[in-house]
């Protein structure tokens, strides 16, 4: 099963005191990179929010972001009287030992920290976990984004298979290519070598000919690389029809595989054969673009 790193979730849940949205957003990156962007009413839960995230979500550039729209009765903020009455306590034995009048305007009071919380809702219940309040609505952004995932996987899934039918085609003529050039190839050297020992006038010895192009074939030989080009086929498959989404498995898949390409490649002069090694490594490239969005 393929996810993509791609996606997108949403998801709104209405309280007595308002309505809470998540956005999720996922994009592609090498690792898990998670930032969350909240309502400071809510900043307490950041740390729980981010480690609940990171155990639902793999890899991806992921970016959460919370909104609160507070019902009418919850717009008013709360005042704190014990902090208010202890700031103006404080004041006015500075302004006594300063030997100043202390000041009657309260207002300037109210935007000092804890004398104003707009953030009842989320006031601690003996009975309930604050985190009532967001684990349902995040859970249900983090399905949401999961649905998206999946599909643009299964499209994903889809488009590579194409092209690894098409690899996988490729390799099977690069075998029957291979039978056919070196054998061309090994008889093209045996007269080269034999005309040139004659015009030089050097008896021809067969068994050390046949020596000398023996050596020269096992550094043409690629059935190492096809066979092993084959086996990472296998692999690809057997992975990419596995129950977990394993990008980055995949992904080291087609380095190795490229790697024989390129190594068969610098091996067969063939002008037939050489073609083909571009087409494969073309082919290549198109499911390795594909293969970076998956998770």
């Amino acid at each position: 099963m393929f996810l993509s790193m791609t996606g997108f979730g949403r998801a709104v849940c209405a309280f007595p005191w308002g309505t809470l949205t998540f956005e999720i957003t996922s994009v592609n990156h090498r690792y898990q990179e998670i930032s969350v962007r909240l309502p400071k009413e809510m900043s307490s839960f950041e740390s729980l929010i981010v480690s609940s995230l990171r155990s639902s979500l793999r890899r991806g550039k992921i970016r959460l972001g919370a909104e609160i729209a507070w019902a009418e009765s919850y717009k008013t903020a709360k005042v704190d009287a014990d902090a208010l009455c202890s700031y103006y306590r404080q004041l006015k034995e500075i302004a006594g030992q300063l030997d100043v009048p202390p000041t009657s305007d309260l207002i300037p009071f109210l935007t000092l920290p804890g004398v104003c919380d707009s953030s009842r809702a989320f006031e601690r219940d003996e009975t309930e976990s604050q985190e009532k309040f967001w684990v349902e609505p995040l859970m249900a952004a983090v399905d949401a984004l999961m649905e998206m995932k999946r599909s643009e996987g299964a499209k994903l899934e889809a488009v590579i298979d194409r092209n690894l039918t098409e690899f996988e085609r490729l390799a099977q003529s690069l075998a029957k290519r291979w039978n056919i050039a070196s054998s061309g190839a090994l008889e093209a050297l045996k007269a080269r070598v034999e005309k040139i020992m004659e015009r030089f006038g050097v008896e021809i010895d067969q068994n050390r000919v046949a020596q000398e192009i023996s050596l020269l074939a096992d550094k043409w030989d690629v059935s190492e690389e096809l066979a092993r080009l084959s086996s990472h086929i296998s692999k690809f498959r057997e992975i990419k029809s596995g129950r977990e989404s394993e990008g980055r498995k995949l992904d080291f898949l087609i380095q190795e595989m490229n790697r024989e390409v390129n190594t068969m490649g610098s091996k067969v002069g063939d002008a037939e054969f050489r073609w083909m090694v571009v087409e494969a490594k073309s082919c290549l490239e198109r499911i390795r673009e594909q293969i970076q969005n998956v998770e």
